[in-house]
């Protein structure tokens, strides 16, 4: 049996098989989990863990108060970051723990 189709790589069509299982809002959920070192920044990233993604809250776990603090007053600007890094509104708040 041969198949007329041409191989693809799986990274090019894991949105597309997201899709057809109906995951792709989970999809993008991790995406947003991926992309957090990229946005916070690599000291940012070294002094926190982000916990889970759920309904459009990020729950992310900070090492220290005075860092907790500091990601406070940065939230509204994380949120923008990571919601252009995913290129779409899905983060709508982060909670630090």
């Amino acid at each position: 049996m041969t198949s007329s189709r041409t191989p693809r790589k799986f990274d090019d069509i894991v949105s597309e098989v997201y899709s057809i299982y109906g995951m792709q809002d989970a999809h993008e959920e991790h995406q947003a989990l991926g992309v957090w070192g990229s946005v916070v920044g690599e000291t940012i990233a070294k002094m926190t863990e982000v916990d889970k993604f759920a309904r459009g809250i990020l729950y992310v776990h900070v090492l220290n108060p005075s860092w907790r603090n500091e990601l406070s007053f940065r939230k509204k600007n994380i949120i923008s970051g990571l919601n252009e890094a995913v290129g779409r509104v899905l983060v709508k708040d982060i909670v630090f723990r």
